[in-house]
């Protein structure tokens, strides 16, 4: 089936209690990005920008956050819970024209591109579907009911859920993410009730109620796969951020950058990297920093939107921001480079000085001490008083 039969829906009003924060949750970030970005790159390589994103909670902020997609927000002014979100975006998912609607939940920052590809490809082939793992602790996750036959019967949330009712529990749980086909989910929508724990209108109801109109629920079975799970309080944020974390690192080493003591870096999704640059640990790396073969970062620096040329050395505990560090310039120990500070090739920055929108030509040099501010600093050998 087309993908241009597929709207992806991203659910991304809720608050998230858990997070004890009044940023709205998709907003929490990890590697210096919120939660969303991820979710929307995973979405990107298969649907671009054309994915709808419903909002609530701080939805300026998320709106502030990502100018680019907010065109196609939806506005759920009362959180009532997932199904309520879904019924206040159906028109515009409706109105797209596709035959499946692909919701995925905005606090799922580890889903990836092959993993959306596995629920894409259940379209044409069911009614409802959905994905599924198997953690090793089901914490707060909808649990997956099957029959005796071992066929879906519905999703419980965890407060809902009654041996006595449900059976014994299987282990598997809703990772979040559904695919809708959109002529047959339309009845369904008005028949989903709030009466449980959580007063709410919930999602996962659908699948009881597909079930038991007689319509093909599949699922995808994912087994332990961590990336699938949801993001619901500052553990599981920290967890799936160290997570991410060395998979960017391992993918980095992959390619060619030495990372010396890898436990202990940190780069971003957006940094880039080119094979025979070399990073030694403690180090962070943010934003769109970019960081050029035979360029040599130090211990204990932390980078912000930065461009490492060939040859540049940043010595240990440094702190850059917004700056151009050219061919074979030095920088630090204990340096501080602020936005629009550039130095060019040869360049030296020394000791405790630190560098705000000022340009440090070729060959200059600010051993210790000092303060550069809105100028421009010269050759020493034409400028000798500029050598500090």
């Amino acid at each position: 089936m087309s993908k241009q039969m597929i709207t992806p829906l991203v659910l991304a009003a809720g608050k998230g209690t858990r997070m004890h924060s009044a940023k709205p949750k998709v907003l929490q970030t990890m590697l210096g990005e919120p939660m969303l970005r991820y979710v929307y790159d995973a979405l990107a390589p298969a649907y671009g920008d054309d994915v709808l994103t419903v909002v609530g909670h701080g939805s300026e902020s998320v709106a502030s956050a990502f100018p680019a997609m907010a065109n196609r927000f939806v506005e759920q002014k009362e959180q009532l819970g997932t199904g309520h979100a879904l019924q206040v975006a159906w028109e515009a998912v409706t109105a797209t024209g596709a035959e499946y609607c692909m919701v995925i939940n905005g606090d799922t920052p580890l889903i990836s591109p092959q993993g959306i590809e596995r629920l894409a490809a259940q379209a044409g082939c069911c009614d409802l579907a959905f994905m599924t793992i198997t953690p090793r602790d089901p914490a707060g996750f909808g649990r997956v009911v099957r029959d005796e036959d071992r066929r879906i019967a519905a999703i419980v949330e965890a407060k809902d859920y009654d041996m006595a009712v449900h059976g014994p529990q299987t282990g598997e749980v809703n990772a979040g993410i559904y695919l809708l086909r959109l002529s047959s989910i339309q009845s369904l929508l008005g028949e989903l009730r709030n009466e449980n724990k959580s007063g709410e209108y919930y999602i996962t109801d659908l699948v009881g109620l597909a079930v038991t109109r007689g319509m093909s629920v599949e699922s995808v079975q994912c087994g332990d796969d961590v990336s699938l799970m949801g993001i619901n309080s500052p553990r599981e944020l920290v967890r799936a951020e160290n997570t991410l974390r060395r998979r960017i690192v391992e993918v980095h080493l992959d390619r060619g950058v030495l990372i010396h003591n890898p436990d202990t870096v940190i780069i971003g999704p957006r940094v880039s990297l080119e094979p025979g640059a070399e990073i030694f640990g403690h180090c962070e790396l943010y934003g769109e920093s970019l960081v050029a073969a035979g360029a040599r970062l130090g211990s204990y620096t932390h980078i912000t939107d930065s461009t490492f040329a060939s040859g540049c050395v940043v010595r240990e505990f440094c702190h850059i921001e917004g700056a151009e560090v050219g061919p074979e310039a030095v920088v630090g120990p204990y340096a501080r480079l602020r936005p629009r500070a550039v130095l060019k090739t040869g360049a030296k920055v020394g000791n405790f000085v630190e560098v705000k929108k000022a340009v440090l030509g070729e060959g200059a040099k600010a051993s210790h001490l000092t303060y550069l501010g809105g100028s421009r600093c010269k050759h020493r050998r034409r400028y000798p008083h500029l050598q500090l």
